[in-house]
């Protein structure tokens, strides 16, 4: 029985496929990390300058609160990378129907890194793409592969604690615009329905943090932490504690990330209790979400994003985060207050966004608070109420052009109530030849 944690070394510069993963002797490609068992305390470390091209990082691996598991790089240069090119490839399963009929539950994914089932866990260091291109498949085909950089799964083992990703780089996943809630996109935690709930218990995360990525050019999702199979528990407007302690996620922490050009939403947390999403930037997302791109949904529904949101959680906090340039379709503005309970909104800074500032969504988004916010120029409307029963607006900064109105038109019809907000206009001068 091994009782001393390892260090595993891989170079694709200096490695040979028959060596030991030792220093001196480093594993030449992520197949051999791939085959390996890690166990509590060991260590994965890419050579820096190495680049992984058509491969793949899969584990299902699990150390302790005491002797957590590490993947990250060594060595001078830049961050070893991973290009899937579209390997890598897993079924999901969801395991029943979703929330809506809509959604598409299960299906091929493409991952260039693949967290299945493991707790205790960090990832730091790397450098990830995932653009490989079936023969003949089309950017916006129907049935394309669903690709993502990072896929974080919980299935089999019930409550998966203390996973890390830190200081990545994702670029460049063609992932699928139609399957909202597969493994698309830059970073994607979800959770599915476990063989045998009865023995493992719900499958759910416990202590996620996402710090410090870069995630550029996606499809879709930027960062989303983490769609569940328990979605139909969560049908309803006010949200128990207790049902986060059943269902839900606890202790997940979004912070100072960087999402741009996504192709949908840049920053989502879902089915959490009190996550804390501060210190973000979404710049330019929602790029695919129109009739150019999003072309042939085939009765699959979600040609809507916003920038950074929660969905179904319990007092979520966002603050001290920025959005930007979010483009136009049914939603597209900064922030959305959507369906869950007690979400706040502070010290956030919205500008540019086509569909406006924030958006109350309907009526199981109940005791929203926006507060201590800056929006400048945004566009299409500032806010959209929505038919929601209850937002509550205080001490906000809506500077305004001339011409857009307050409200966004046909995203009336809810009751908000509004306190000692500033609401300023502005003229916006015209450029030199138009």
């Amino acid at each position: 029985m091994r009782t001393l944690s390892r260090i595993y070394y891989v170079s694709s510069v200096k490695g040979r496929e028959e060596n030991d993963g030792s220093l001196e002797r480093p594993f030449a490609s992520l197949a051999a990390v791939n085959q390996l068992t890690l166990m509590p305390g060991d260590q994965v470390l890419l050579e820096r300058g190495s680049v992984f091209q058509g491969q793949y990082l899969h584990l299902s691996a699990c150390g302790t609160k005491e002797a957590p598991i590490q993947i990250g790089a060594y060595g001078e240069g830049s961050l070893p990378r991973i290009d899937a090119m579209g390997q890598g490839i897993w079924y999901q399963d969801y395991g029943t129907e979703l929330d809506s009929p809509t959604h598409t539950k299960e299906g091929y994914v493409s991952s260039a890194l693949l967290l299945y089932d493991c707790s205790y866990l960090t990832v730091s260091s790397l450098a990830i793409s995932n653009q490989g291109k079936l023969r003949g498949e089309r950017y916006d085909a129907p049935h394309k592969m669903n690709r993502t950089g990072v896929a974080v799964v919980a299935q089999n083992r019930g409550t998966l604690r203390n996973i890390r990703l830190s200081d990545l780089e994702i670029r460049n996943v063609d992932g699928n615009v139609y399957d909202k809630h597969m493994n698309n996109g830059g970073i994607y935690f979800t959770c599915l329905k476990p063989e045998n709930e009865a023995q493992t218990g719900v499958a759910r995360y416990e202590g996620v943090t996402v710090e410090g990525c870069f995630v550029h050019r996606v499809s879709r999702w930027g960062i989303a932490v983490g769609y569940s199979y328990t979605s139909r528990e969560f049908g309803k407007a006010e949200l128990e504690e207790a049902l986060f302690d059943q269902y839900g996620h606890k202790d997940i922490r979004i912070v100072n990330n960087y999402v741009k050009e996504a192709g949908g939403d840049g920053i989502t947390v879902m089915y959490a209790l009190h996550p804390l999403v501060e210190h973000n930037m979404a710049d330019s997302c929602a790029g695919e979400m129109n009739d150019r791109i999003y072309r042939f949904p085939e009765g699959r529904g979600g040609k809507v994003a916003a920038g950074i949101w929660p969905w179904k959680c319990k007092d979520a906090l966002l603050q001290y985060n920025e959005v930007t340039d979010t483009r136009l379709n049914q939603d597209g503005m900064a922030w959305d207050a959507d369906s869950g309970d007690g979400t706040v909104y502070q010290y956030n800074y919205s500008r540019l966004n086509e569909g406006g500032c924030v958006m109350f969504c309907l009526e199981e988004a109940v005791h929203n608070t926006f507060r201590y916010n800056l929006s400048y120029d945004d566009l299409g409307g500032t806010i959209s109420p929505s038919q929601n029963p209850d937002a509550y607006l205080a001490h906000n900064t809506f500077v305004k052009r001339k011409g857009v109105p307050f409200v966004r038109e046909h995203m009336d019809g809810g009751h908000f109530v509004e306190e000692e907000n500033l609401i300023k206009e502005i003229d916006i001068p015209e450029r030199d030849g138009q």
